[in-house]
């Protein structure tokens, strides 16, 4: 049964963020509210959290998955960024999007897309994910709350419990969070190419 915890939507209570953090550096894998729905996520070199959260949303090995930083400067160790992506990134982070570039050597090879040798990463806004991260001090690995066969993510902490409880072991509820999944954009051929659709206005790299 996953622990549930109930925190402050703005001002998160420091003393929650840190149990839920120590739960992840004692490999767990939790559901956490983002300012684009519900997402899944464990620490980057928990081996078995990828294949748990591969096997809760019904993924394939070619999955990408999304590292989730606390600032630009953690996101530049992880991808190549060349000066015209680092401008457009740069200003429309933090926000509702996921941005896909090619990994650096920080990214364990099993969590990079096995072909292209991609990853995707975001900054996001919502106050909750960012003390999450301010606590661990490293990025998150993480993938939208998306149930098989459900096309927009989970946005409730309740909901995720009654779907979710015995594949989880914490949920973080804070309120209802957004509905929409983030605007995808990949930069990996050195021109932005919006391959999803969602909070985010896309218009700005089209």
């Amino acid at each position: 049964m996953a622990k549930y915890v109930d925190v402050h939507p703005q001002d998160p209570q420091p003393r929650a963020i840190a149990q839920v953090v120590q739960m992840l550096r004692d490999d767990a894998v939790i559901a956490y509210p983002t300012d684009s729905g519900y997402a899944l996520g464990s620490r980057m070199d928990n081996h078995g959290g990828a294949d748990r959260i591969r096997s809760i949303r019904h993924l394939g090995a070619d999955h990408h998955f999304t590292l989730v930083c606390s600032d630009f400067a953690q996101l530049g160790q992880l991808v190549i960024v060349d000066n015209t992506a680092f401008r457009e990134i740069k200003a429309a982070t933090p926000g509702p999007y996921t941005f896909i570039l090619p990994a650096t050597k920080e990214v364990p090879r099993r969590l990079a897309h096995a072909k292209k040798k991609t990853v995707g990463v975001r900054i996001p806004e919502h106050p909750v994910v960012r003390a999450l991260l301010r606590e661990l001090g490293e990025p998150l690995l993480s993938s939208t709350l998306i149930l098989p066969g459900q096309d927009r993510p989970l946005t409730e902490g309740w909901v995720v419990k009654e779907e979710l409880d015995h594949q989880l072991d914490a949920i973080i509820d804070a309120d209802e969070c957004g509905a929409d999944p983030t605007t995808v954009i990949d930069f990996s051929s050195g021109e932005p190419e919006v391959v999803r659709l969602g909070a985010g206005d896309a218009s700005r790299f089209e």
